[in-house]
């Protein structure tokens, strides 16, 4: 990774840490003990992925961080974090640890983790809502975020995964299955970018397939590091997915065919960074490019 990669992850994540603790700290309504069960979750590490590609993105575009930024980030990382405690839960992939802890059920109980869940996917809305942005754009906002992670995204994607477990998808459903599950909130960074900051519409439709190409990149390398990497490393159980004969890309192709799929999309990311960077110049692209280390 470059200097200037290490520098805004690393300054950008303690910008979000610190508007995260901020947002929870200056509310007081929430219940003591539910508030302390949702941070618990959001506080429990992570690399901040998709709420650092929304900066990232922004910044090309040569917008700076501000509250209401930060805010709208630290609301995708909630509805993010929502989705992982659910994730681990016993009717779904029933596993105990994520990042390097106990999950939120076995921490605090199965029915506490639904209501932590429940409490972060709904406080993201509200603290986009709380913005001063104006109420085009937080209704933009709000629309975007619910579809990606609602019924025509995310939700439909874990729905295809549970069914995967009765049967072996192809290639192709295989793909649609994490572009609904995993490429749709890895999308809205790129959209909610756009709705903040417009664009000519082939630069926001590079931004977009960019952004496409690298949340299936994101996920097949999820599937290979999965049965390369130890469960100490990755902060969770390591081989889960091949121990259930899931549908993954290392079960369907192979690990090799998996690092060979991985390469094709990952050119595929680097092909829309130089088309971007040829339709407008001015665009910082360096931060993006930055990202795909994350996946080589």
């Amino acid at each position: 990774m470059n200097s200037n990669f290490d520098d805004f992850v690393k300054q950008n994540v303690e910008l979000l840490d610190q508007h995260i603790d901020e947002l929870f700290d200056s509310d007081s309504t929430l219940n003591t003990d539910l508030k302390m069960m949702m941070k618990y979750s959001i506080d429990a590490g992570g690399k901040r992925v998709r709420p650092l590609v929304l900066l990232a993105i922004l910044k090309a575009f040569g917008k700076t961080p501000n509250y209401d930024i930060l805010t709208v980030a630290a609301a995708l990382e909630a509805v993010h974090t929502y989705s992982l405690i659910h994730d681990d839960l016993p009717a779904m992939d029933n596993d105990d640890l994520r990042r390097g802890r106990p999950t939120s059920h076995k921490k605090f109980g199965e029915a506490e983790a639904i209501l932590a869940g429940d409490a972060l996917l709904t406080v993201a809305f509200q603290w986009i809502s709380s913005t001063n942005l104006k109420d085009r754009i937080k209704s933009e906002l709000v629309l975007s975020l619910a579809s990606d992670a609602g019924a025509s995204g995310m939700i439909a994607g874990q729905l295809l995964d549970i069914q995967g477990n009765q049967r072996h998808y192809s290639l192709a459903e295989l793909k649609h299955l994490h572009h609904l599950k995993t490429g749709k909130m890895l999308l809205f960074p790129a959209e909610a970018a756009l709705i903040m900051k417009p664009s000519k519409l082939q630069v926001a439709e590079l931004v977009k397939d960019f952004m496409a190409n690298f949340g299936l990149a994101f996920q097949i390398h999820d599937d290979i590091i999965d049965v390369t990497e130890s469960t100490a490393i990755l902060g969770k159980t390591a081989g889960k997915d091949v121990d259930l004969n899931k549908n993954t890309y290392v079960n369907l192709l192979g690990l090799s065919g998996a690092k060979e799929e991985l390469n094709q999309v990952l050119q595929k990311c680097e092909q829309d960074l130089t088309s971007l960077g040829e339709l407008q110049p001015e665009m910082d692209l360096m931060i993006l490019e930055g990202f795909l280390t994350y996946l080589k």
